[in-house]
């Protein structure tokens, strides 16, 4: 089987429910409070690795406990981390997050993940056959340079926009895939949408440029362009939503190893949209990520 390679961050989530949001000078008390391996790089891996694939692990996380742990962690998950490197002096990165009703909010401190800046080891890795998977919590530069070298070697990429920084459109040549929520398409094209637009303006950006476009739409689905048409597939019904922090990276790290196992595109979309839904349905972003035989029993 192809493997996918994972560039990306590594995170502490420490998540906290609460009923709203202090304004400037009050306390609040929030209700339950967890902690759960994080980043959106480690994210993608786990999810890409739980469905079945062989990944590697392109990160840095701090010389911690919080680092140690992390990395304990991705292994028993079936992560390669070879090319995770360890930050002594830096700390690992936490990320905060808040749980209302439904939704989330999260404040990222990004620590470790910001000194990773090394990736040419990865031209001796590569297979034309793999793929290549990164988001934007670790330095534009070195995602750059991952693009540069997985396109040296044709292998094919993948690119999560998020979160969102405008200099993505600069590297849009060496990007096949790219996979924004409705915000960062409109970060991508510069100004914001009326949902009537959507379609049109997903039309528009298509003829424009080369990289497949996939928007993941939340409670509405995932949309995407596909034969000169836009195509949605509908959110998942009859799941109980607990927690929709993660679903995004689910739903690009399971496309990665779909796609990496041959799997043809549409329907690699469809079961990557099935996967995010799973994945709402525990608390934490990588605690509902399903395995292999939870998608078979689902579908």
């Amino acid at each position: 089987m192809n493997r996918v390679f994972v560039l990306g961050s590594i995170n502490i989530d420490i998540s906290m429910e609460t009923d709203g949001f202090p304004v400037i000078g009050e306390t609040m008390l929030g209700g339950s409070v967890d902690y759960y391996m994080g980043g959106k790089g480690g994210n993608q891996a786990v999810a890409a690795a739980r469905i079945g694939g062989r990944v590697s692990l392109t990160a840095s996380v701090g010389g911690d406990t919080f680092g140690e742990k992390a990395l304990e962690h991705l292994r028993a998950e079936g992560v390669d981390t070879r090319f995770v490197t360890v930050k002594d002096g830096a700390f690992t990165g936490i990320a905060s997050i808040f749980r209302i009703h439904s939704d989330n909010a999260i404040i990222v401190f990004p620590g470790a993940n910001m000194l990773l800046s090394e990736t040419a080891e990865l031209v001796e890795a590569f297979n034309d056959k793999d793929l290549f998977v990164a988001q934007l919590e670790v330095p534009l530069e070195t995602i750059r340079q991952g693009l540069y070298y997985a396109k040296k070697t044709n292998v094919q990429t993948i690119i999560d926009p998020a979160p969102f920084h405008a200099d993505i459109v600069n590297m849009l040549d060496k990007i096949d895939i790219i996979t924004p929520n409705e915000t960062e398409f409109e970060g991508l094209i510069g100004h914001t949408l009326k949902e009537q637009d959507m379609e049109e303006a997903m039309l528009e950006w298509a003829e424009n440029h080369d990289t497949q476009l996939i928007v993941t739409r939340g409670s509405q689905g995932v949309s995407y362009v596909f034969d000169g048409e836009v195509r949605t597939i509908s959110a998942v019904k009859d799941i109980e939503v607990l927690d929709t922090t993660g679903a995004g990276d689910t739903f690009t790290g399971t496309l990665a190893a779909f796609l990496a196992e041959g799997m043809p595109y549409e329907t690699a979309i469809e079961t990557a949209n099935i996967c995010a839904a799973l994945s709402t349905t525990k608390i934490g972003a990588q605690t509902g990520m399903p395995t292999r035989a939870e998608l078979r029993h689902f579908k």
